[in-house]
C-alpha cells in the first residue's frame, strides 16, 4: 500500500493528518522486529524525528524496535543529538553504523553498467556493502525515513541512498561519491536519474527484494526554525520517489535571473561541525554565484574538516585544490586513491578559482583554514558586518548600500542561474 500526503498551506501537513499516515503505513502489519533507518542530526529540519519518534510509539509495546541513524561518514550521534531530534526514544536503541566494519557485501553494480552510466568516465564495478542489521532476516519490517532534497553527489538525496551510503560502507560510498564528483556535481544537482542513482538502484533492483523494506519520504522547508512538512510518501515503489522529487524540485530549489556577487550562508552549529558537512554552504550556491563572485560561510560551530578522523587527516593535507589537481593527486598518492569519498568532496569544495570562498570560524584557526585553501576571516569580525540576526533570506541591503544574498540554511535547497540548470 502506497500513501501520499501533499499541502501547498504555509503551514504544511497537519501533524493529525502526518500521525494518521504514519498509523495507516503499519495497519494490518504485526511485526515482531522493527528497524527502523532514520537520518542524523545533519538532517534535523527532515520531520525524520518527529515521524520516527510516532513510530516507536506506535510500535514499541508490541514489538522490539531498533534505530540504526544512516551515518554514512558521520559522526556517532550524541545522547543530546538523539534527544533533541527524536525526543523521548531511550537512547540504548540507537546503534551506530560503523562503515567500514558493519557491512555486508551482497554483490556488484557490474563494470560495463557503470561505464554506460557515466558515460564511460568510469570504468569500475562497485561493490555493494550495506549495514548488517539491514539483510537480517530477524527484522520483518524495515522502515527507512528520510527527506527528498537537492544534493550534491547523487542530485536528489534520499530512497536507496539511504540504503547504500547512509548505511554503506566504504567502496559504496567511495564510489559513488567520486563518480558524482567526476560526472561533474552542476550536471546531477536537483535531478533524479543521474548516473549514481542508476547504480543505486541497480543495486537495490537486484539485491533489495528480499528485504521488507518501506520508504517514508519527506520534502520540507524551514521557517524560523520551524520544519515544515509538505510531503509525506510512504511506500517501496520508485515512482513514490519521483513525486517526491518533482515536489522538492518545487519547494527546494530557488532559479535566479541574475548571477550573486555575494552570498552568505550561515551554518547552524547544531547541525554543522565540519566542512565535511559545512559545505553544502558551496554545493548547493556555486550554480549562482557570479565568476568573480564570493561566498562568505559564517560557520561558528565548524571544528574540523572530516567528520571521520582519517578523513579529517587526509583533508588537512591535500586541501581543496581544485577538481584536475585532486584527480592528479589521486593518481599520485595511494592514501587518496583509497579514500575516493574524500579525493571527490576536495573536488565538490572548490570553485575551481571561478569564485572565492572564505570560512568564518572561531573553533579553527586561521592558519587551518588557509591551509585548506579557503579565505578566513574570524567569526567574531564577521558578524559584525554580516549578523545572521539582522539579515533575512534572500537580498539584503546593508548600510553602506552592499547588496548580499543570505541563506540561513543551505541544506534545505539548491540555487541556480536558471540558464545554467
Amino acid at each position: 500500500m502506497s500513501i501520499v500526503l501533499t499541502s501547498d498551506k504555509p503551514a504544511g501537513i497537519p501533524n493529525e493528518d502526518l500521525f494518521t499516515a504514519i498509523k495507516l503505513s503499519i495497519t494490518g502489519k504485526q511485526p515482531k522486529k522493527v528497524l527502523l533507518i532514520t537520518p542524523d542530526i545533519t538532517r534535523f529540519h527532515s520531520g525524520a524525528g518527529i515521524i520516527t519518534n510516532q513510530y516507536y510509539e506506535l510500535l514499541k509495546d508490541t514489538c522490539q524496535v531498533d534505530i540504526l541513524p544512516a551515518l554514512g561518514t558521520h559522526v556517532k550521534m550524541t545522547r543530546e543529538d538523539c534527544s533533541e531530534m527524536f525526543g523521548d526514544i531511550p537512547y540504548e536503541l540507537f546503534i551506530e553504523h560503523k562503515w567500514r566494519t558493519d557491512i555486508v557485501k551482497l554483490g556488484e553494480v557490474p563494470s560495463d553498467f557503470v561505464s554506460t552510466v557515466s558515460e564511460g568516465l568510469v570504468n569500475n564495478a562497485v561493490s555493494v556493502e550495506v549495514n548488517k542489521l539491514i539483510v537480517d532476516k530477524s527484522y520483518d519490517l524495515v522502515i527507512s525515513i528520510g527527506q527528498v532534497v537537492p544534493h550534491e553527489v547523487v542530485g536528489m538525496a534520499n530512497y536507496n541512498k539511504n540504503i547504500f551510503v547512509g548505511c554503506g560502507g566504504s567502496d559504496m560510498i567511495n564510489s559513488s561519491h567520486m563518480l558524482g564528483a567526476v560526472y561533474g556535481m552542476e550536471r546531477l544537482m536537483g535531478k533524479d536519474h543521474s548516473p549514481v542513482r542508476k547504480v543505486f538502484d541497480y543495486a537495490q533492483q537486484h539485491f533489495l527484494k528480499d528485504v521488507p523494506l518501506v520508504y517514508v519520504l519527506t520534502v520540507t522547508t524551514e521557517i524560523k526554525g520551524d520544519t515544515i512538512i509538505h510531503g509525506l510518501f510512504i511506500g517501496k515503489e520508485r515512482k513514490l520517489f519521483e513525486q517526491a522529487v518533482k515536489l522538492s524540485q518545487r519547494k527546494n530549489l530557488t532559479f535566479v535571473e541574475k548571477p550573486f556577487e555575494k552570498v552568505v550562508v550561515y551554518l547552524d552549529p547544531k547541525e554543522f561541525k565540519s566542512t565535511w558537512l559545512g559545505n553544502k554552504a558551496i554545493y548547493r550556491t556555486r550554480m549562482a554565484i557570479a565568476d568573480g563572485g564570493e561566498l562568505i560561510v559564517l560557520a561558528p560551530g565548524v571544528n574540523k574538516f572530516g567528520e571521520d578522523p582519517i578523513n579529517d587527516k587526509l583533508i588537512r593535507k591535500y586541501g581543496y585544490v581544485g577538481r584536475e589537481n585532486v584527480l592528479k593527486l589521486v593518481a599520485e598518492n595511494d592514501d587518496l586513491k583509497n579514500n575516493l569519498s574524500v579525493a571527490a568532496h576536495l573536488i565538490h569544495g572548490s570553485s575551481d578559482g571561478r569564485f572565492t570562498i572564505t570560512y568564518c570560524t572561531e573553533q579553527l584557526t586561521e592558519q587551518e583554514v588557509t591551509s585548506a585553501v579557503f579565505g578566513y576571516i574570524p567569526y567574531e569580525k564577521a558578524i559584525e558586518r554580516y549578523n545572521p540576526a539582522l539579515l533575512v533570506n534572500g537580498y539584503n541591503t546593508l548600510d553602506d548600500g552592499e547588496e548580499i544574498y543570505y541563506i540561513s540554511n543551505p541544506a534545505l535547497g539548491l540555487w541556480a542561474d536558471k540558464n545554467k540548470f
